[in-house]
């Protein structure tokens, strides 16, 4: 069994956006979201980690922030409806508390005043008078460290009478942006937008090219409460990198990863040693362009100078830095 996480770490995504809409926000007629100030392009860490939960699914992995079936749930109710659908397996039950004799003779009892009537046995698993109290957390528990990886990763708060209790994740990312200004394209297309329960006309706002830059962190002590374990942050390695290019829909067609550089931190170092890392990167449009006429990542150059002097000249902080780069991208190492 793979090992949780024992050191901090911290990273840089890029990727590239073209002539899409990276991320709509619903409060501006779904246009691209934007610092209009800057002209630079936002991007939420939700829109991203909705892209790897996507991915991972699409792999064969259980997610738990997904809808039940073919419907949208709430938290509350997607909790119930998985704790109901495992506890008519008997059998997994006594997987869980093997080793926890109480809690299973409770679980026991329960089944037994309740027969197999699964709604029945949650309402008086949440009872304020179920004792131990601690069976339940056990339980929630241990289907976060064997079952959902994207609770693993990102956390998750649970509001469910008995199951009360919010994880921090280990993984974090902050908001993207663009480093490039950015340009969006002139159009008065009209697109049907498909709602819940209807649909509505709406126009197909999109952008020609943005560079989008993430820093994320991985934090060793919240991976002691979910279990976030070295195989599980490959796993996100490698769902981040090919998630955002995978999962294409008509507004986030061609989206591609261009580099990720992860520092591994030595032990006693904490996240956030070197600071927000999009400050080592930057980029400048071609010569004899500005930034209004770029249209791809070929009229930009990158430096990423800052960053690779940055990690030779602090060797004794880091234990391994892993990178993974397109090929168009010039960044050593990898």
């Amino acid at each position: 069994m793979s090992e949780i996480i024992k050191n901090n770490s911290d990273f840089l995504f890029l990727y590239e956006a073209i002539d899409c809409n990276p991320n709509g926000d619903p409060d501006q007629e779904n246009k691209p979201r934007m610092d209009y100030d800057t002209k630079t392009n936002l991007v939420t860490d939700v829109r991203v980690k909705r892209y790897i939960r996507d991915y991972l699914k699409s792999q064969g992995k259980e997610i738990f922030v997904d809808m039940e079936g073919d419907s949208k749930v709430k938290p509350e109710n997607k909790l119930k409806a998985v704790i109901e659908r495992y506890l008519e397996d008997k059998e997994f039950i006594k997987t869980v508390f093997v080793d926890q004799n109480d809690y299973l003779s409770a679980y026991e009892r329960v089944f037994g005043e309740e027969g197999n009537d699964v709604a029945k046995i949650l309402t008086a698993l949440t009872k304020k008078d179920f004792k131990p109290k601690e069976a339940n957390f056990f339980l929630l528990e241990y289907l976060i460290k064997e079952k959902f990886i994207d609770i693993r990763m990102f956390g998750g708060a649970f509001a469910v009478p008995g199951f009360t209790h919010s994880y921090t994740g280990a993984i974090q990312l902050n908001w993207g942006y663009s480093l490039n200004k950015v340009e969006l394209i002139e159009s008065n297309s009209i697109v049907t937008i498909m709602n819940d329960d209807s649909s509505t006309f709406g126009k197909d706002y999109r952008l020609y090219y943005s560079l989008l830059a993430f820093n994320g962190t991985v934090n060793k002590n919240a991976a002691l409460t979910t279990g976030l374990t070295e195989d599980d942050l490959n796993v996100f390695r490698n769902g981040l990198w090919n998630s955002i290019s995978a999962m294409p829909t008509r507004s986030k067609l061609n989206q591609y990863p261009k580099l990720y550089v992860e520092i591994i931190y030595n032990d006693g170092y904490y996240n956030g040693y070197f600071g927000d890392l999009r400050n080592y990167v930057s980029v400048e449009p071609v010569a004899g362009l500005n930034f209004k006429q770029v249209r791809g990542f070929k009229d930009l150059v990158l430096n990423t100078e800052k960053l690779r002097q940055l990690i030779k000249d602090n060797q004794e902080v880091i234990s391994k830095v892993v990178i993974k780069s397109s090929q168009d991208v010039d960044y050593p190492g990898n």
